[in-house]
């Protein structure tokens, strides 16, 4: 096991639109033996997911919208099928994810339930996401969604059955790490 680790320098590479460091650390073996390596780690803030489901409907909602790192991973279109998410900023979890449900989706929400926490790529960025869910029904509707304009967000929001979304996963049209993993716990724990 690793232990007394110990940053030894911090080096900032880019502070264009998040931070990405270089760190020299070093730490010590259960044998004693010390080792020093160097790794890159982005800093872009922790953030919220949410997967807006209905019971009566067997219906949730989800996103489409351009996302750049899978356009360059070969994704054609660069198009991605997400559950609504955001990064925190000052916000708490639970504040962010209410407003990034009714800035993207367009629904308002006023009771979420926290599922987990995970870290969604520990190799390489700090970022921890908190989960969670909530029902949703037409009368919570309060505009069309889509995000907003001076973010540049253009997100197109889906409204689809669950088990079209549970086919989607496994016909490779649902890619998104956080939306595979809150369809599959609602389908876990039966909520739909």
């Amino acid at each position: 096991m690793i232990n007394n680790v110990k940053i030894l320098k911090s080096e900032v590479l880019s502070d264009n639109w998040y931070t990405l460091k270089k760190i020299t650390y070093q730490y010590s073996l259960n044998d004693g033996t010390v080792q020093t390596q160097d790794r890159e780690a982005y800093d872009r803030g922790n953030g919220a997911v949410i997967l807006l489901y209905n019971q009566e409907q067997q219906t949730v909602i989800l996103t489409r919208q351009f996302r750049l790192p899978t356009y360059i991973n070969g994704n054609s279109s660069g198009l991605l099928i997400e559950a609504c998410a955001g990064l925190l900023d000052k916000d708490n979890a639970e504040d962010c994810i209410k407003r990034e449900t009714e800035e993207e989706t367009g629904y308002k929400v006023t009771e979420v339930r926290k599922i987990f926490e995970a870290y969604m790529s520990p190799g390489s960025v700090t970022e921890i996401l908190y989960f969670f869910i909530a029902a949703y029904s037409k009368a919570m509707k309060v505009h069309e969604g889509g995000g907003l304009e001076h973010e540049q967000e253009n997100i197109e929001v889906l409204e689809l059955s669950i088990d079209q979304a549970m086919k989607m996963i496994n016909n490779g049209e649902i890619k998104d790490g956080k939306t595979i993993m809150l369809l599959q716990y609602i389908k876990l724990h039966q909520i739909l």
